[in-house]
């Protein structure tokens, strides 16, 4: 009986009404993306046998995101996010109506394409983190895991269909009729956050503004050496495997001699390949940790880089993106994976802004850096380029150890309410704190490398400046001290200590040799 019972489960959060139909219209939405970006690609290569200028549109459609990510985050926080997205399927649905008019009326140049797919990817910026945050609002706690794994198989069969769909119509009848479906796709997405009668949000009275958000996850991404090593790792990878996907329109066209529809086809394989990877990997994560499913990636998405050079036959290279959807899922997961488990909720929408921040930047760099390449030794010798830069960096980053992201990061709440002798107002600041401590000489060493562990935690969590300091006239005596920037941003601090940071003070205060618990001290600047 538990077998049927996991299955259900999976699909539970279809059962919610305004999940199935926000995630049924996002995957409508999606299809029609891909198809304008197929006609988007492949109407560059008629514009333009450039490399650099086909890179271009890739390098077009990730650079907003790098840029915008991060501010996209903490727009997401504080604005209505119903709204918000309403806002941005607008504007996406009138860069989709602004090429249908151009390719219309014979006017589209390379210039329009790649300022048109700009703004594009601005409203990808802007949507990305802000579709990932309304996800708990959707379904029970306990369907959240189950909907994040549909959000990712809902984006897969959108790129199997979409990729391929716009191909055909595109052959079939030309760039207008595709770029206006992906216009009609809007509508139906728009309609859906209509019709989502989403809850006024509660004033807690702590609620951040754009400026101090944004400082809070700039901090907390400083400070978290965990996340710096998924962001290393996500941009070694991406760096390298970002010149498959610059090259494939010329790869398609020039070397393997395929139309615009087997353009779409060769991206719709990749979109199957990812599914069929979703499937196994519960398989794959059995055997392997993620550094050795990281690993298996960068293999998989070489060795079909380096298989495409020797341009086989069409049906064969559909199976060799077969192949490089499976390695790209598998990539994708694992990373975004642990960067979620190392994340806690009050920064997670900031975080993965960050780590999509550092995935496009990549991308971009990437895919105009391998443009340019292959505009001076050719797209095959690029590939070759590429994929061994690939397994080079697989082999060499493997050592630096993904984090394990078992930590439970629940808020503790464990930190009493500070005491006032008089009200305090929230932007009053910056606020100092000190924690005094009474130490033995010789366990002073031991007690230092705790704290030296606790300062990362401080410093994650809301301060901006940290220190010890020892009593000149009791070797015993020990100060902590952390700055915050106002005292509404220390009152966040007390939400945001997690289970997993009660677990570091406490190593902390074992050292302690008081009669009672560190006197904690709170001063106001005047």
């Amino acid at each position: 009986m538990s077998e049927p019972q996991k299955a259900a489960g999976a699909f539970a959060p279809l059962r919610q009404p305004v999940f199935a139909v926000l995630w049924a219209a996002t995957v409508l939405g999606n299809i029609g993306s891909f198809m304008r970006d197929v006609a988007s690609s492949w109407l560059v290569t008629d514009l333009s046998a450039s490399p650099t200028a086909v890179a271009l549109i890739q390098t077009a459609a990730t650079l907003p995101i790098f840029l915008l990510a991060i501010p996209a985050g903490v727009l997401s926080d504080i604005l209505d996010r119903r709204r918000f997205l309403i806002f941005v399927q607008v504007m996406l649905a009138a860069v989709s109506g602004t090429l249908l008019v151009l390719s219309q009326n014979g006017a589209l140049t390379v210039e329009y394409l790649v300022a048109l797919t700009f703004v594009g990817g601005i409203g990808a910026a802007l949507m990305g983190p802000t579709w990932q945050s309304i996800v708990p609002e959707l379904v029970p706690r306990g369907d959240l895991k189950n909907a994040v794994a549909l959000n990712s198989l809902g984006i897969n069969i959108s790129r199997a269909i979409g990729p391929a769909a716009g191909g055909l119509i595109l052959a079939s009848f030309g760039a207008a009729a595709t770029y206006g479906l992906d216009v009609l796709s809007y509508v139906f997405v728009i309609a859906a956050l209509l019709w989502w009668k989403r809850p006024a949000a509660v004033d807690s009275g702590l609620s951040e503004n754009f400026l101090g958000a944004f400082r809070a996850g700039i901090r907390y991404t400083r400070a978290s050496k965990e996340l710096h090593v998924v962001l290393l790792r996500a941009a070694v990878f991406f760096l390298f495997a970002s010149s498959v996907w610059a090259l494939l329109p010329l790869v398609a066209r020039q070397m393997l001699g395929g139309t615009a529809s087997f353009y779409g086809i060769l991206l719709g394989a990749v979109g199957a390949g990812a599914i069929g990877g979703a499937l196994v990997m519960p398989r794959l994560r059995a055997r392997l940790d993620a550094d050795g499913m990281l690993l298996l990636a960068a293999l998989l998405t070489a060795g079909v880089m380096g298989a495409l050079v020797f341009a086989p036959p069409q049906w064969l290279a559909v199976a060799l993106l077969l192949l490089l959807g499976l390695g790209w899922i598998i990539a994708l997961t694992t990373l975004n994976g642990v960067a979620q488990s190392i994340l806690p909720n009050w920064v997670r929408g900031r975080g993965l802004a960050v780590y999509l921040t550092v995935f496009n930047g990549a991308m971009a760099a990437g895919s105009l850096g391998w443009g340019l390449i292959a505009q001076q030794i050719g797209v095959p010798f690029t590939l070759v380029a590429g994929a061994v830069g690939l397994v080079l960096t697989g082999l060499v980053f493997h050592r630096v150890r993904l984090p394990a992201g078992e930590a439970d990061l629940q808020a503790s709440n464990h930190w009493p309410e500070p005491l006032l002798a008089e009200p305090v107002a929230h932007d009053r600041g910056p606020v100092m704190i000190q924690v005094e401590y009474r130490i033995r000489k010789e366990d002073r060493p031991a007690f230092l490398e705790a704290m030296k562990r606790l300062s990362l935690e401080r410093r994650r969590d809301g301060a901006y400046a940290w220190g010890v300091h020892e009593h000149t006239a009791d070797a015993e005596r020990v100060m902590e001290w952390f700055l915050v920037e106002s005292w509404a941003e220390h009152l966040r601090q007390h939400h945001r200590v997690s289970h997993a940071d009660a677990d570091l003070q406490a190593e902390a205060l074992r050292f302690h040799i008081g009669p009672g618990k560190p006197e904690v001290h709170h001063f106001l600047a005047l």
